[in-house]
Order: structure tokens, then C-alpha cells, then sequence
């Protein structure tokens, strides 16, 4: 029996699979980014250093990409429900670790098991939802990451600042979601049929198909560029949002990420019917001028210019990451379709956590703002190459349904 659907999704049963796939994507994403806002109590409770805070951050990314190289295509072989349920499990004990934290070494565990349930959750989500519509697929997969990412961070900003137990109760709540969605997925009818070599799917592997590879390569800096910038705005984005800002508000951190992921989702909604190729140009350009804009604001110190470079920034950030799912993701077949999910998020997560790991040791070293001036100034030249590289719909390696 062949891996292809063995569902046909039609009608109110396939909206509600990819409604609670969607809100389940963006409660991955919004509890990876719930921490962002916390760090600083962390560090005020616990006295560790900022370098020891690089190394919470790396830990989240590690596992996360340890998790895709080994369970990334598993639901190829499984089933999309088993990893799905099973991620959400373990994203459970997370939140219960970090409800439970005393000292740092228990926050490096939870992230650690977070972000190893996120990884083997992304893969699977992603190819649930491309099974229920290939069509509709990357927008939904594009749309709820951002906007889980900054929910989770500006929610988790709020109950710290107007909420008892402000470092608990986020992931009190996020688990009691978690829980439900679990409880739903459970439910839902299968999307692919089992097919053998499950074992050999845990070998750590990258798994792109022949028909994707050009795509892939294709969409690469700007991916790495829109990825890198989350991973910046995740880790230092707030420290930076203060420096500009003079601000002591507990809220900041979460708004600056907010602002980021706000005008991203706003594109994806308002460019959803626009060719791929034009998508890339704009997401291109959109990142680099508003990388510029931001640059300037934090140079001025103000707050106004830099949080309208952020927002701009945000709409290139969501531009380029739909143009790069479209393109590339509508190439695979069902039975390929987590191995290229998995794919696509490890050089994804790798822009995310190498890049902001750096930043934060050479910001230690020269500088916030110089550490800032450098890696704007790199990621507006990838930001230029896939413009450049994007000149003809040919160059962009499109599908006619990608188009």
C-alpha cells in the first residue's frame, strides 16, 4: 500500500483538521518564543551570566535540530497522529519542567526537551496540514508560526508584568492548551498509510527531493536571512528594545517581537494571492529596507524609527518565508513531504541558532549596537542576492501551481 493520502479530506472535516493543526503549529511556536520574555528574571533570580543565557538559547536550537534530523521524516513511516501526539506529550513535560524550575541548569532541561518535542511537532504538523491542502498548505504553515511566536512572547510579557506567578503561569496555560489539542488530535483520521523503513528513518539524515533541490537552493539566503533575524529578535531583541528604548517595562521584550511577527503575518494574509516570484522580490526587499530603517533607529535612539523598521522588517520576514514554502514545499509528494519539511526547518533552524549565537558573544565583545550593525549589514546583502537571483519566475524554480 503506497504512503499516498489515504484520506480525501473534503468539506467542514477537512477545515477542522487544519484548524487544530494550524493552532497546534502556533502553540509550538508560541511557547518556544514565551521565554524570551522571562530571561531577564531568570538571570535577576538566579545571577548567571549572558553567557550562560547563549547557552540556553543554543540548547532550544540543538535539540530542536537533533530532533528533525533524526524523527524528520518519521511520520512518513508512522503516521502523522503517533509523532503529532506523542511531540505533544513531551512538549508537556517541558512546560511542566519550566513550571518547576529552581536554578539554570533545570531552565537548560526544558529547553532541551522543548525543543526536541518542537522539532519532531514541525516536521509532522507541517505535512498533516500540506495533506489536507496542498493548496492552502505553506500559507496556513506560514501564518500560524508567526503568529504563535508572537503570541507566546507578547502574552508571556503580559502575565509577567500583570499576572501572579510570572514565571509559571504562561506555561501553566500553554500546557492546559497542549493538552487539549492532544485530546483532539487523537480524533482525527489518519492522512498517510504506514510504510516500512520507520527504523531507518531515526538514522540522522537531510532528505530532499530530487525535484526540490533547485528550489531549495534557490530560496536559501533569503530563508537563512529571515531566520536569523527571528533568531536575533529572540534572544537579543529585547535587550536591544531597552537600549533604544530607556525602557524598564517588563512588556517590552514581547511588543518588539510582536512588532516583528505582526507585519509578517499582515503580509502573508495580503500577498496570499500574489505570484511566488513576486512574493520572494517583495519579501526581499521589505527585510533589507526595513533592516535599514531599524538600524537607523537604534542609531538615533528612537524608539518610533526603530519599531517601524521592526514592523517592516516583519512584513519581508513573513513575505520571504511564505515565497520560500511555495516554492519549494508544493515539489514533494505525500510520502516525501515531512522529509522536506524537516529539511527545509534544519537549514532554517540553523540561520536561527548559529547567527544569534555569535551576536551574542561578539555583543560581549564590541558591543550591542556594533554586534546589531554587523549582522544587519549581513543579512540585508542576503536579502539583495535572492532579489538579484529572483530577476525571472525561471530563476526561482516554481511549480506552475506555485505561481
Amino acid at each position: 500500500m503506497s504512503a499516498e493520502q489515504i484520506t480525501q479530506p473534503t468539506g467542514s472535516r477537512m477545515w477542522g483538521a487544519l484548524t487544530l493543526y494550524a493552532l497546534t503549529v502556533a502553540t509550538f511556536f508560541g511557547a518556544s518564543s514565551a521565554p524570551t520574555p522571562l530571561y531577564r528574571l531568570y538571570q535577576e533570580a538566579w545571577g548567571f551570566s549572558p553567557a550562560m543565557l547563549t547557552l540556553v538559547f543554543a540548547s532550544y536550537a540543538f535539540s530542536l535540530l537533533a530532533a528533525l534530523l533524526t524523527t524528520g521524516s518519521l511520520s512518513d513511516h508512522i503516521g502523522r497522529r503517533p509523532v503529532i501526539v506523542g511531540s505533544i506529550v513531551l512538549e508537556m513535560a517541558a512546560m511542566l519542567v519550566f513550571v518547576e524550575s529552581r536554578n539554570v541548569s533545570m531552565l537548560i532541561g526544558a529547553r532541551l526537551v522543548q525543543g526536541f518535542a518542537t522539532g519532531a511537532a514541525t516536521s509532522a504538523l507541517g505535512a498533516a496540514i500540506l495533506d489536507e491542502s496542498r493548496a492552502s498548505g505553506p500559507l496556513i504553515n506560514a501564518l500560524a508560526s508567526l503568529l504563535g511566536m508572537g503570541c507566546g512572547a507578547l502574552g508571556a510579557s503580559m502575565l509577567v508584568a500583570y499576572a501572579p506567578l510570572p514565571r509559571e503561569l504562561i506555561f501553566i496555560v500553554l500546557g492546559a492548551i497542549l493538552l487539549l489539542e492532544a485530546g483532539f488530535t487523537v480524533a482525527l483520521p489518519e492522512t498517510v498509510s504506514r510504510v516500512p523503513g520507520a527504523i531507518a528513518a531515526l538514522v540522522p539524515r537531510v532528505t530532499i527531493p530530487r525535484a526540490a533541490r533547485g528550489a531549495m537552493l534557490r530560496v536559501a539566503p533569503v530563508n537563512i536571512a529571515v531566520w536569523a533575524l527571528g533568531g536575533f529578535y529572540l534572544s537579543l531583541g529585547p535587550s536591544l528594545a531597552r537600549a533604544v528604548t530607556g525602557a524598564g517595562d517588563a512588556t517590552i521584550g514581547g511588543w518588539v517581537v510582536f512588532a516583528l511577527t505582526t507585519g509578517g503575518f499582515a503580509a502573508i494574509l495580503a500577498l496570499r494571492k500574489v505570484s511566488t516570484v513576486h512574493v520572494l522580490r517583495y519579501g526581499a526587499t521589505a527585510l533589507a529596507v526595513g533592516l535599514l530603517i531599524t538600524l537607523a533607529g537604534v542609531h538615533v535612539q528612537n524608539a518610533t524609527v526603530f519599531f517601524a523598521g521592526t514592523a517592516v522588517a516583519g512584513t519581508g520576514f513573513g513575505a520571504a518565508f511564505q515565497g520560500a514554502l511555495r516554492s519549494v514545499m508544493p515539489l514533494a509528494q505525500a510520502h516525501e513531504r515531512a522529509g522536506l519539511m524537516a529539511a527545509f526547518y534544519i537549514l532554517s533552524y540553523l540561520a536561527f541558532s548559529i547567527p544569534a549565537i555569535l551576536a551574542g558573544t561578539l555583543a560581549h565583545i564590541v558591543g550591542l549596537r556594533t554586534t546589531t550593525d554587523a549582522y544587519g549589514a549581513v543579512l540585508v546583502a542576503l536579502s539583495l542576492t535572492t532579489l538579484l537571483a529572483s530577476g525571472t519566475s525561471r530563476n526561482v524554480g516554481l511549480t506552475e501551481e506555485g505561481k
